[in-house]
């Protein structure tokens, strides 16, 4: 169990066992985070979150997802249910989670919510079946049959069996998302869970395949908490909720505040060269010789995010030959030692590719996609860390507009 001696004291003032007998990790729960809990009088309510399930490691010693932290900074009191993977059924594990729930619940907290990933995401509905103390859950990417390439006899029973625990759910609001590229995912679960939860009468919210985000595990990123984080708290808190929520994000959609840039480039004077002559007018499969000069200030620009939560800006502000500078950005990080940043590289054309490579820097490279936009990629200066994005072309005037905002 993860921080063994902080979170006996934080269970044992909560009251959460029957003596001094028992050890007070006995029922598996872990605070969250390394401070104090707030308690059932002053907290918003709690959120117990459920890890997956691995064949072949203990998830229990997984991190907490980043998105819980915006629960956490508006008044809740966040914790774990760890459990060891021996054992980890999903009919004993929903036992002692109906259990826990029922004993939160009964020290006063005025919301419990349930959250859960993967295998944890059926704990925590199978829990909402049995247990009337349970206000919402919160589903990503449910799955506890295994996936496509390995468990393609049971792969299904991940849609199969999910229907029948939507359609019984007590009296809990019900949060789902299902993500693309999700392995686990059989396919089609977003729009029957969205007609089974519209039956029911109270709140629920499905986030089907949203936008930017791909894979079983992507709740587990940046991106997510900055993409949904508040509309989770949102959806948490709303007890009034009847019908469904939709949650449209904002944050990833264009540049934001936050991101650094060079004045030269919120307020060009003069325009720079395009790259057309590059990336051919539908970025094409690949880069035909240049054929422009050089020029001052940016024209040509893409934006997105990495998965971690940090966007990212690449604006080409002179070509010569096959030679180019550019700026590039980087927002703030979702942890508070990585603020935004911004530099001017130099880099060229290399066959299909636009690369930056310095010694001493990160190295970036830049491939055009048919939709004008471009994959990027961002390896660590020591070549040990690989991140991908996808950038879109944005219009550089928007820096005007984004400007007189701040």
């Amino acid at each position: 169990m993860r921080q063994l001696i902080f979170a006996s004291a934080c269970l044992l003032a909560m009251g959460l066992v029957a003596s001094a007998s028992i050890p007070a990790l006995a029922i598996g729960l872990d605070p969250a985070y390394r401070q104090s809990l707030l308690g059932p009088q002053k907290a918003a309510g709690v959120v117990v979150w459920n890890h997956g399930r691995s064949l072949d490691a203990e998830d229990d010693e997984s991190p907490t997802p980043p998105y819980l932290r915006v629960l956490r900074d508006s008044g809740w009191d966040v914790l774990r249910f760890d459990r060891a993977r021996d054992g980890d059924t999903l009919s004993r594990s929903t036992r002692r989670l109906v259990d826990i729930a029922g004993k939160l619940k009964q020290q006063g907290y005025r919301r419990i919510v349930l959250a859960g990933q993967s295998f944890g995401a059926f704990l925590a509905l199978m829990a909402a079946d049995d247990s009337d103390a349970v206000d919402a859950v919160v589903a990503t990417a449910p799955a506890a049959f295994g996936d496509f390439q390995e468990y393609y006899d049971t792969w299904r029973l991940n849609a199969t069996r999910l229907y029948p625990l939507l359609d019984h759910i007590r009296r809990a609001r019900v949060m789902l998302f299902f993500f693309h590229g999700d392995d686990f995912d059989p396919g089609g679960r977003g729009t029957e869970a969205r007609s089974i939860l519209s039956q029911r009468g109270a709140g629920f919210a499905v986030i089907d395949q949203p936008a930017y985000l791909i894979g079983h595990w992507i709740s587990s990123s940046g991106a997510f908490l900055r993409r949904f984080g508040g509309c989770i708290r949102d959806f948490a808190a709303d007890d009034a909720l009847r019908g469904e929520l939709l949650c449209k994000p904002v944050w990833g959609e264009a540049p934001s505040a936050e991101l650094r840039l060079p004045q030269e480039l919120v307020r060009p004077q003069i325009a720079a060269p395009k790259l057309t002559a590059l990336l051919g007018a539908s970025a094409g499969a690949s880069f035909p010789a240049p054929a422009i000069g050089g020029g001052q200030s940016a024209h040509d620009t893409w934006y997105g995010f990495y998965p971690n939560g940090r966007e990212v800006l690449i604006a080409i502000e002179a070509v010569t030959g096959h030679d180019l500078t550019a700026i590039y950005a980087i927002g703030p990080g979702i942890d508070k030692d990585e603020p935004a940043e911004w530099s001017r590289r130099t880099g060229r054309v290399d066959g299909e590719e636009l690369v930056f490579a310095g010694k001493g820097e990160s190295t970036l490279r830049f491939r055009p996609r048919e939709d004008g936009g471009l994959s990027a990629t961002w390896i660590s200066a020591d070549g040990t860390t690989k991140m991908k994005a996808g950038l879109r072309r944005i219009d550089p005037s928007s820096f005007l507009v984004r400007a007189a905002a701040r």
